[in-house]
Parts: C-alpha cells; structure tokens; sequence
C-alpha cells in the first residue's frame, strides 16, 4: 500500500535542504511554514545563511520562547549567536554559545554531542574574533573528541574554525591543510553553503601562502557559487577578500561590491552598528 507524504513532512524536507542542503537560495516567500519546532530552526538557519537577518532572529525569538528538548534549546542559542558573530559582536555572540554549552550539557546522546560540538566551536569563533588565541584552541580541542557522534557538518565547522585560528596565528599552511580538509569534507555533504563557505576558507588561506593568483581564481569561483545559491553573507564575505588580495583595479571593483553587499544586509538587518 502506498502512503503518501504529508504537507508537513514536504514542508519539513524543504527547510532542511534550505538550511543544510542543495537549495540555500530558495527564495524565503517560498519557505514553508514551519510545523514543529526543529522545522522552525531549519527556516531560522535558512535565512540566516541568505542574510535575512531580522527574519531569522523572529524565528529564534519565538524558539526561545518555547519549551525546547535541551539540544535544541542549546542548537538555537548557537545559532543566535552564529548571526551575532556574523555582524562582528563576537562578545555579545559568546554569551549565547556559552549558553548553548551549558543548556547541551543536559542532553543525551548524539543530541548532546551535535549541540556540544555547535557550542564550543562557537565559543571558540567568538574567542578568536576578541584575540584570544590560546582560549580559541582549549576550546577547538574540545570539540575533537565529540566529532565521533556528531553530524559530519559540526567537523566541517571544526576545521573552519581552526584554519581562521591559525590564519590569525600566522600559520599559513596549517590554515591550508585545515581549509583543504574543510572542502573535502564538505564534498562529502548535501549542504552547498557548506562547501561554499570551505571553498572560500581555502582562497583565504591560498592567498595567506602567497599564492596569490592561485587565491584570485578560487574567490573568483566562490564569488560565482555565492551568486547562484543566493548566499549573501558568504558573497560580501568573498568581496572583502577580493579587495584585499586582487589587483588595484579589480580591488576597488570588489571593495565597492563589498559595500553595497553589507548595504543589502543591512536592509534585511544586519546591525548597522557593526
């Protein structure tokens, strides 16, 4: 006998091929409404990775708001903090992911090592973007352990996080070999953002070997990826390192991309302040 699927299972597999999947650019009217909560934390993911800001903060407001299992609950502080991070609060970011850290501590299972691992990279991310380095690796070597239960993408977000350390470190060849795993793993994933923003971590560290010309093809591809699935925050991300790493005149071309990308975010709600 056959069954057929629900609108809310439809609904429910459109949100999370938005937020982990092949479909991140899906315009966000023709984001269903989501039917329980973790469908509400796909749609806040979704819109968070196009840079509809104040979209995705409605949703995590009304999540946190609801009784939540602990690793949800920890999964959505995480991801409060995530767009926090992303407008440059990094401080404001660490309150949320130690939170998260605290909240993931009272669940069980592989749920308690997906919210664990969101948690300290997170925190990690947050340590690194305040200047602490040394906190930034205790932290990362934290998260190496809980990977074994982990979904394969909290390894990904691992390595993103290691290579920006020790690109911040001076260590240009071990952010390499951190972004190269980084885009392999991700290849292993359904999720173009994903390997999107991996491809772009390794521009980042090419570009810090002094491969530059190797460093502007691959921004050049990122940017291209960036376009078509409709990835707005990685794209002004992708201008900022054109500018940095392009000749004088693609640079001011890339620099004023970059700005009228942070104009857009800014519009969906983007701090302005940041």
């Amino acid at each position: 006998m056959q069954t057929t699927a629900s609108s809310a299972d439809i609904g429910s597999e459109i949100l999370v091929s938005t937020a982990f999947g092949p479909t991140p650019g899906l315009a966000a009217a023709e984001l269903p409404t989501p039917a329980d909560p973790r469908s509400r934390w796909h749609r806040a993911v979704a819109l968070g990775g196009q840079g509809r800001y104040a979209a995705a903060r409605s949703d995590l407001r009304i999540l946190a708001r609801t009784r939540l299992d602990p690793g949800l609950a920890s999964l959505v502080d995480s991801t409060r903090g995530s767009l926090l991070r992303q407008m440059g609060g990094h401080a404001a970011a660490a309150a949320f992911d130690g939170r998260a850290a605290t909240t993931a501590l009272s669940a069980t299972g592989s749920a308690r090592s997906e919210a664990l691992a969101d948690a300290y990279t997170g925190l990690a991310a947050d340590a690194l973007g305040t200047g602490r380095l040394t906190l930034a690796h205790k932290l990362l070597s934290r998260v190496e352990p809980l990977l074994v239960d982990a979904p394969a993408r909290c390894a990904v977000r691992w390595h993103w996080v290691r290579a920006e350390t020790a690109l911040a470190g001076g260590e240009a060849a071990a952010a390499l070999l951190d972004a190269d795993t980084a885009v392999e793993r991700a290849a292993a994933l359904s999720s173009v953002r994903h390997q999107v923003k991996s491809a772009l971590l390794r521009a980042a560290a090419t570009a810090a070997t002094g491969d530059l010309p190797a460093a502007r093809k691959l921004a050049t591809r990122v940017d291209a990826d960036c376009a078509e699935h409709g990835l707005l925050p990685l794209r002004w991300a992708t201008a900022m390192l054109r500018a940095g790493i392009a000749e004088p005149a693609d640079a001011r071309v890339a620099a004023d991309k970059a700005a009228d990308h942070g104009a857009s975010l800014r519009a969906w709600g983007a701090d302005a302040r940041r």
